[in-house]
């Protein structure tokens, strides 16, 4: 997530719709857990016992009940909420607003074998815009539906890491059993993407491309590659499945800060932040069956770094997410708004890896959040804004400037303070490799460089902590940018995503920040101390649990 909004709380007056909203697609879960959605009322416990008693004992075991005021759920209750909300919604209109035509036609030509989802940012089925429009489109034209994903590889690269290939490889495995189940075929293309994906399309006579969105230069090169590679008459469409407002829409600049994009899409979450329709079973069956994907082989032939290893806390997939975010609702919600900048208190969602690769729809959590955690108050409020207009901020940052991630691509005050101030004596200076190790004098930065090593995510607060030092250790302003993406992207499970971009522009070069009091080093840049810490949070405890131990 975006670091900066942590320092800001949300405003209560912009969110009065989405409230409305929330309450509005979960009338029907007042009383929250399977047996209130099934029966619409609540069941008398002999009933209730006698229902579980009658489970599959697989299942029984699984069950455990979790306490919120004089409401019960069982794990898993947000499963069952989420799949009848979207019944619910089955047959509900896409919003032609979340498209952008990249081709010149429009028009799916005769004798086409069927539509294809080139699904690249948002590894998902259920929850998705731009698989939902190709679904749609398909049936319209009675053609079979197909999704194919390409696996690239940078070669010799420090951030291609196991870490995140294996979360991603997982997370796309669970995505083709979904597809076999809604008779979607899914392929798995590995290659350059500008060579593999035209001819795909010719081979198998797809009639139509649609893609979903990502505002980084990888990504919009590719996309520019396909539409070069595409023929003339093949629709080529892009659908922004990753943001509640999609990022055209919200903005057609870059945006200065929060305060100049939060009413903008406050005004648009009416129409946008609505309830997602079914990805059902597709009627149109494909003539030709896709290539079985050997996942196993696939994970075990990555050419990548294998000594950033996978984490064990995040199991990837949408189903893995979906249970974060219940455990979100149900236990750490609450205290989201009052402990969410102490790293040691559990109070932050920790769904930034599923959103990051597409399992998890942000559409989706704030949907949830707003509907099923409403007890939670102030916290509903501090997330939300959160998780829809600082996130997606970040995404307009790095669609609408080129150098988003370049000391250039800061504001002209913030260039020149940092190059004022460039040259003035620091007080240590590190190698990358230094810090990369945790070798410094500062043991909370030791820790919280530590814990994003070993666990793939370190807490929010401690990231501009963490980004800043490195700031006033490093020789030059881009030398520090530079080490701290680096950093950001090779070890966070949510790295290599706008969020990390924008939070260390945030952190070394004021992006969406303002001018402070004019110091060493920093300049105007916003200062943060290790004093400072000790007054928000624990910051022995902190040391004491992610120190390395022979420091």
């Amino acid at each position: 997530m975006h670091r900066s909004l942590l320092l800001i709380p949300a405003s209560k007056h912009i969110w009065k719709f989405v409230t409305l909203e929330s309450q509005r697609h979960c009338s029907f879960t007042k009383l929250v857990g399977p047996s209130s959605i099934n029966n619409r009322t609540t069941m008398p416990a002999e009933k209730r016992k006698a229902t579980l008693v009658k489970m599959d004992n697989t299942k029984r075991q699984k069950l455990q009940a979790v306490k919120e005021g004089k409401r019960e759920r069982v794990e898993g209750w947000l499963q069952d909420v989420v799949a009848e909300q979207r019944k619910e919604k089955k047959d509900l209109k896409f919003n032609k607003q979340r498209l952008r035509f990249l081709s010149q036609t429009q028009k799916i030509k005769q004798g086409s074998e069927g539509v294809v989802y080139w699904m690249n940012r948002d590894h998902r089925v259920q929850d998705n815009w731009a698989l939902i429009y190709a679904q749609q489109l398909a049936l319209e034209e009675k053609l079979p539906l197909h999704i194919c994903f390409c696996l690239v590889v940078p070669q010799n690269s420090e951030l291609a890491t196991i870490r995140h290939f294996g979360f991603m490889l997982r997370g796309l495995e669970e995505v083709a059993k979904d597809c076999s189940a809604l008779d979607i075929q899914f392929h798995l293309l590995q290659g350059s993407v500008g060579e593999l994906l035209p001819g795909f399309v010719a081979d198998w006579s797809f009639g139509a491309v649609v893609t979903d969105f990502s505002p980084l230069r990888t990504p919009l090169q590719w996309v520019e590659e396909v539409k070069k590679g595409l023929p003339s008459d093949i629709p080529f469409i892009q659908v922004d499945a990753h943001n509640v407002v999609p990022c055209w829409v919200a903005s057609d600049k870059l945006e200065y800060s929060a305060r100049t994009i939060r009413n903008k899409i406050t005004k648009l979450l009416k129409e946008f932040l609505t309830e997602m329709p079914l990805v059902d079973k597709h009627p149109h069956t494909a003539l030709r069956t896709a290539k079985p994907v050997d996942w196993a082989e696939a994970l075990s032939s990555l050419e990548v770094d294998r000594t950033v290893e996978e984490v064990d806390w995040a199991k990837s997939g949408t189903a893995a997410g979906i249970a974060m975010l219940e455990s979100f609702i149900d236990l750490r919600l609450k205290n989201f708004a009052t402990q969410r900048n102490n790293p040691n208190s559990s109070a932050v969602s920790q769904l930034s890896p599923w959103i990051r690769f597409g399992h998890l729809s942000a559409q989706r959590v704030v949907l949830q959040v707003k509907c099923c955690g409403k007890s939670a108050g102030e916290s509903v409020f501090s997330f939300t804004e959160e998780l829809v207009v600082r996130r997606e901020l970040t995404d307009n940052f790095c669609f609408y400037n080129p150098s988003y991630d370049s000391v250039k691509g800061a504001n002209d005050w913030a260039q020149k303070t940092l190059k004022d101030h460039a040259k003035d004596p620091r007080p240590y200076v590190y190698t990358r490799e230094q810090l990369e190790k945790a070798q410094t004098h500062d043991k909370l930065w030791n820790a919280a460089q530590y814990q994003m090593v070993i666990e793939g995510k370190m807490h929010g607060f401690l990231r501009m902590y963490w980004a800043k030092k490195i700031l006033e250790w490093t020789s030059s302003p881009e030398g520090a940018l530079s080490i701290a993406i680096y950093l950001n992207d090779r070890y966070e499970l949510d790295g290599q995503d706008p969020n990390g971009f924008v939070g260390c522009m945030w952190s070394i070069c004021g992006v969406h920040d303002q001018g402070w009091a004019e110091r060493p080093i920093f300049g105007k840049i916003r200062y943060m101390n290790y004093k400072g810490c000790t007054r928000k949070f624990d910051v022995a405890q902190f040391e004491r649990k992610y120190c390395p131990k022979d420091l």
